[in-house]
């Protein structure tokens, strides 16, 4: 079922992707579910067992690590809560099933502040609200998951009632989307035995008689002696698996142009299951080949491979086939389930004596913007940003590599927030770590410049806190689809300028969206501007904007940095 779901969720990554309340070419719901989700199938695929319960662990630790972006982490705490529910159990009936459906809804929603109604956690409680009604009257899980489908796709379609910006804009909330595919991926797989990508689009139909699709309820078969043994180790063509990291910016000829569909028909010619994410500086690749070297040598024109992993999925299903299902993972691995806090590897921290008495960790988009957060004392730039949001995981990587008594992370983008707070809730009692909820690279860099070495940690984060209130923050870019917003008829390829997240004007040309957008920011005419200058930006309307600056707010301290970034033409700062 989760592999089903992982499958159904890949194949509708850009339709959830496209369904960004912002016409902004950056909408990244869908790939951020789709990673999280692939980071828990992967462990999955690694640790089989026949224990549901053990099964779930595994699956909540790939998640817990691998979740990136808002989306991904409630998604890794829906799951977290369904695995520590599950964790007793070998196998589930259909109450238990709807009870782990529901332990999991109570611990999402516990890990957001501030949990908002019409999105994903809407559509989870509604299905598993009306699973654990139903299962005090049925037995058959099919019908059970019949159910909390079609429920789930009912609380999706009211999701625009409850968020008026949903329905301003026409569309249903794109995290709800993304668990409604996975939820179609475990009803195909329990209907039909196959998945998603078997059933070759065959949905599920919300308006069939739920009893017409129940089958009668049967103890689960071992993989050995059922679906696994109806495929011959042979028939799996593309049999190595392959996920690695291409880094633009080394090796590799990076004067050539990376033509994303062209790299994708290529990989096809001898693989499938192929995901591409990419920006300027990184791209994700994911392949079963039958040619791994061509796959590599293929990757090697656009920079250096890194982070390599394959694997030969025909010797995973022969020791499979050997030995059926007696290949759960140690234990220990699920020793944490019942806890607060899944089993992380604490890092490994040197003596007291040895430690800085702070560290800082933050994620910037763009090698200017990198090079000003180093400048600043910085000691981990994380690559990250709208399109490439890092997960809980280098988060906790990027603090077990820091030698210091104190550990700040700046995520300085809204969306990679709690995953900065769970890497934090992860190491709890082993590292002294502080979330400065920086929402933007502006407020990151006055969170930074307000910090002072020799204060006490209560003093800095109170300081930096404070810094973040006195920021008001600014974003260029382009509409990639026709909308309306706040009264504004927003058309595609319009600039559009973006403050504080929030859309305030549409322009047909660079410049003038830009000064439409700094005119509403600035206030009183006598505060500090800074400009970072995006990858596309034009020189000569940098030097445009700059000037009119200088002409109608002539107090104003004016600052122009090259921030390199991807996507946004400008990132604008105003600061009182």
């Amino acid at each position: 079922m989760v592999l089903a779901g992982a499958e159904k969720l890949q194949q509708h990554a850009e339709h959830v992707n496209s369904l960004n309340v912002f016409p902004v070419p950056d909408g990244d719901t869908g790939t951020n579910m789709n990673l999280t989700m692939t980071a828990g199938a992967g462990e999955l695929r690694k640790n089989n067992s026949a224990s549901i319960g053990q099964c779930a662990g595994v699956l909540s630790k790939g998640l817990l690590m691998g979740a990136r972006g808002n989306s991904g982490v409630i998604l890794s705490q829906l799951f977290r809560g369904f695995s520590r529910y599950a964790a007793q159990y070998e196998e589930l009936n259909s109450q238990q099933f709807a009870a782990a459906l529901q332990t999991g809804v109570d611990t999402a929603y516990k890990a957001v502040v501030k949990p908002v109604e019409g999105t994903i956690l809407t559509v989870a409680k509604e299905a598993a609200r009306h699973a654990v009604y139903l299962a005090r009257r049925t037995t058959d899980i099919n019908e059970l998951m019949t159910e909390v489908l079609v429920k789930a796709k009912e609380a999706l379609a009211g999701t625009p009632e409850l968020l008026p910006v949903l329905k301003q804009v026409g569309v249903v909330d794109s995290g709800g989307q993304g668990l409604v595919y996975i939820y179609e991926g475990f009803f195909e797989y329990l209907l039909n035995g196959q998945s998603a990508e078997s059933v070759k689009g065959q949905a599920a139909s919300t308006a069939a008689p739920a009893i017409a699709l129940a089958k009668p309820e049967t103890k689960p078969t071992p993989i050995h002696s059922s679906a696994q043994s109806q495929l011959s180790t042979e028939d799996i063509e593309f049999f190595y698996d392959m996920e690695f990291f291409i880094n633009r910016q080394l090796g590799g000829t990076q004067a050539a142009d990376f033509d994303e569909d062209q790299f994708r028909k290529a990989l096809s010619v001898n693989g499938d299951s192929i995901i591409v994410i990419s920006d300027d500086e990184t791209i994700k690749v994911h392949v079963h080949s039958k040619a791994p070297g061509e796959v590599l040598n293929l990757a090697l024109l656009y920079g250096e491979i890194t982070q390599i992993h394959i694997l030969n999925m025909r010797e995973q299903h022969r020791e499979l086939l050997t030995a059926g299902m007696d290949i759960a993972p140690s234990p220990d691995v699920f020793a944490d389930i019942p806890e607060e806090k899944s089993s992380v590897e604490s890092p490994a921290v040197p003596p007291a004596d040895d430690l800085a008495p702070y560290g800082f960790i933050a994620v910037s988009s763009g090698d200017g913007i990198a090079e000003i957060f180093k400048s600043l004392g910085i000691d981990v730039v994380l690559a990250g940003g709208q399109t490439m949001n890092p997960s809980t995981e280098d988060f906790v990587n990027a603090i077990s590599s820091i030698s210091a008594k104190h550990v700040y992370l700046l995520p300085n983008n809204s969306n990679i927030v709690l995953a900065a707070q769970q890497a934090k809730e992860l190491l709890e009692g082993e590292r002294e770590i502080t979330v400065i909820p920086t929402k933007s690279i502006p407020q990151g860099i006055a969170a930074a410049f307000a910090f002072q070495e020799e204060e006490s940690v209560e003093t800095n984060t109170s300081g930096m806190l404070e810094a973040l209130s006195r920021v008001t923050s600014g974003q260029v870019t382009h509409a990639v689809r026709d909308t309306k917003y706040e009264g504004m008829d927003i058309k595609s390829g319009q600039y559009i300028g973006i403050s504080n997240s929030k859309i305030v004007t549409a322009a047909e040309n660079l410049l003038g969206a830009s000064q439409a957008l700094l005119a509403g920011m600035l206030e009183s005419g006598d505060e500090i501007v800074t400009i970072l200058t995006g990858q596309d930006a034009d020189p000569e309307t940098t030097a445009a904007l700059e000037s009119w600056l200088q002409a109608n707010y002539p107090d104003a301290e004016v600052e122009v940095h090259e921030g390199g970034q991807p996507i946004y033409y400008y990132l604008l700062s105003v600061e009182a």
